[in-house]
C-alpha cells in the first residue's frame, strides 16, 4: 500500500496490546496503541485514524462508550474485541456503533483479514451494492431511488439518504446495508445472505451483526421500512 493505513488499537493487557501492534506493523499497518479510553480519545482526536479497534474492557472509559464518543464525532469503521462471543457486550458494542467485533483470544491472520474487510466497505461504499441498485425503480436521473411515494430517497452517486426531504446520516456499513435492500425491495433477503454481501463474510459469521445494524438502519430510515420475515430474513418494503 502506498500510504500505511493507521490503526488506533485500544487494549488494556499489555501482552495482548504488545504482540497485536507487532503482528499489525508485520503486515504493514501502522498502530497508535493505548491501554485505555481516555487516552484512546485522545489519540483518536490526535490522528484521526482510518480504523479502531476496541476492547470492550478497559479501564478509564470502557470500549462500548468509547465507541459512542467516536461514533459521535466519526463515521471511520469500528472493530470491538470481546473476551466472550455471547457476552451482551458485544451488541452493546453494535448498538453503540461497530461495524463487526472479533472475539477473544484471536488469531493474527483473522484480525487482519477482519480489518481489510472492513476497509474494503469503506473504501468502496459505492461498489457493486450500488450498481446494482441503480437498477431499481429510480428517478428520472437514474441516480436516485424513491421508496415509500418519495418519502425515503437514496442518491446513489452522491450516497445520500433523504427522509421527508431530511438528509439521513448513515455510517458506510449502513449505506451499504440499505443499498444491499434497495437492490431489491419487497425481495426477501437471508441474514447469511447479508454478511456475505455486505461484511465480505467469505465464511459463516454472527447473525446479531445483521440485526442489531438493520434495527439502528430502521430508527434512521423509518422502523416499518424494512420488515422482518420471520424463518428469512428481511426485505425492503417497495
Amino acid at each position: 500500500m502506498s500510504e500505511q493505513t493507521h490503526v488506533l488499537f485500544v487494549e488494556d493487557d499489555d501482552v495482548i496490546r504488545e504482540a497485536t501492534q507487532l503482528a499489525l506493523e508485520r503486515d504493514g499497518f501502522a498502530v497508535t496503541a493505548m491501554p485505555d479510553g481516555l487516552s484512546g480519545l485522545e489519540a483518536f482526536r490526535a490522528n484521526r485514524p482510518d480504523i479502531a479497534l476496541l476492547d470492550v474492557m478497559v479501564p478509564g472509559l470502557d470500549g462500548v462508550s468509547l465507541c459512542r464518543r467516536i461514533r459521535d464525532e466519526s463515521t471511520v469503521p469500528v472493530i470491538m474485541l470481546s473476551a466472550r462471543a455471547d457476552s451482551i457486550d458485544v451488541v452493546l458494542g453494535l448498538e453503540a456503533g461497530a461495524d463487526d467485533y472479533v472475539t477473544k483470544p484471536f488469531d493474527g491472520a483473522v484480525l487482519v483479514a477482519r480489518i481489510r474487510a472492513v476497509l474494503r466497505r469503506f473504501g468502496h461504499a459505492s461498489g457493486p451494492a450500488n450498481s446494482a441498485a441503480a437498477e431499481g425503480h429510480s428517478s428520472a436521473d437514474g441516480s436516485v431511488l424513491s421508496f415509500g411515494h418519495g418519502d425515503l430517497e437514496i442518491d446513489t452517486e452522491g450516497m445520500e439518504v433523504r427522509r421527508g426531504g431530511t438528509p439521513v446520516a448513515l455510517t458506510p456499513t449502513e449505506m451499504r446495508l440499505l443499498l444491499e435492500f434497495s437492490s431489491a425491495p419487497g425481495t426477501v433477503l437471508s441474514r447469511d445472505k447479508l454478511l456475505e454481501r455486505v461484511w465480505d463474510y467469505g465464511w459463516g459469521g454472527d447473525t446479531r451483526v445483521v440485526d442489531v445494524h438493520v434495527q439502528r438502519l430502521r430508527t434512521k430510515i423509518g422502523q416499518d421500512r424494512i420488515e422482518t420475515v420471520r424463518g428469512f430474513g428481511y426485505k425492503l418494503k417497495a
